[in-house]
């Protein structure tokens, strides 16, 4: 079996934005290096530096179409990446056992960890999502994921329907199961993440109160509280759909947001929500709403 891996190096400022764009596009992993011989020593405690010029790669399934790949990436990034693009084919070996190697349990908010098979969490009152890299990446560590995992931590989920719109690895709905919600359904375009986003819920015990659903067919009934961690050109575009599926007085939080696309997100949703907050991890943001009454 062989993989495809794509390289593309940008500055550091772009970098988040191909790393996100890769895992949307259903990347078994996004790795961040240096391009130039620019180390970055000693680095202030809780910082974790770029280099000027960063090499993102993705590792992609094998029968990947590589041409599709290369248009959704320029169309994400409304330009023209063929001529910094490398492609390369990769003969199989254990990608995902060595990713995890260097994966350790990761707390977010108050209560929430995030911890790999086969290591532990001893702190007290611990909420435990039980999360290896699989079918479809998403363990927390890209910045707007962990957002969403820290505000997800510090709602009131008992009895609520939650509704993890652009699922990718199910780590947002099974953490608001986990946390208490009453049932989570989980929607996605692509059918390894919906695959991905069941195994991970069997793993944590929480797929009887597991819907999932195609981005084609939405549910028919609005949910308490919608999480969508998505690229903002495509939130902006879905806030009638997103709307349409937050019950009125419901919660939405959304990221995949890089700070200078703030405004933009906000605009385009204050319409139609309350903006009660928003927050900042690095580059990327959070913003959270209220649906109003129609």
């Amino acid at each position: 079996m062989s993989w495809l891996q794509l390289h593309l190096t940008v500055d550091k400022e772009r970098a988040p934005l191909i790393e996100l764009v890769f895992e949307n596009l259903g990347a078994l992993s996004v790795t961040l290096g240096d391009a130039e011989d620019d180390p970055q020593l000693e680095p202030k405690p809780g910082e974790s530096p770029l280099w000027q010029q960063t090499r993102v790669t993705g590792l992609f399934a094998g029968d990947s179409d590589a041409d599709e790949l290369r248009n959704a990436i320029n169309q994400a990034l409304n330009e023209d990446v063929s001529r910094h693009l490398q492609l390369e084919i990769l003969q199989d070996q254990a990608w995902e056992r060595a990713w995890m190697d260097a994966f350790h349990p990761m707390q977010f908010g108050k209560r929430l960890w995030i911890c790999p098979t086969g290591q532990q969490v001893s702190a007290d009152n611990a909420v435990i999502v039980d999360l290896d890299p699989g079918l479809a990446f998403g363990t927390g560590t890209h910045p707007t994921t962990a957002l969403c995992l820290s505000w997800l931590d510090n709602q009131s989920l008992a009895g609520k329907t939650v509704i993890d719109f652009g699922c990718g690895s199910g780590i947002l709905a099974v953490a608001a199961l986990l946390l208490g919600a009453e049932s989570a359904i989980a929607i996605d375009h692509d059918p390894q993440a919906l695959e991905a986003t069941l195994a991970n819920a069997q793993k944590n015990g929480v797929e009887d109160r597991l819907i999932i659903h195609d981005s084609e067919q939405p549910p028919e009934q609005p949910c308490d509280i919608l999480l969508a961690n998505i690229l903002a050109s495509t939130l902006v575009d879905l806030e009638p759909l997103l709307a349409s599926l937050t019950k009125p007085g419901g919660e939405i939080a959304l990221s995949g947001i890089l700070h200078n696309q703030t405004l933009d997100v906000l605009n385009a949703y204050q319409g139609d929500f309350k903006i009660l907050q928003t927050e900042r991890l690095e580059e990327w943001m959070l913003i959270a709403g209220q649906r109003l009454s129609s």
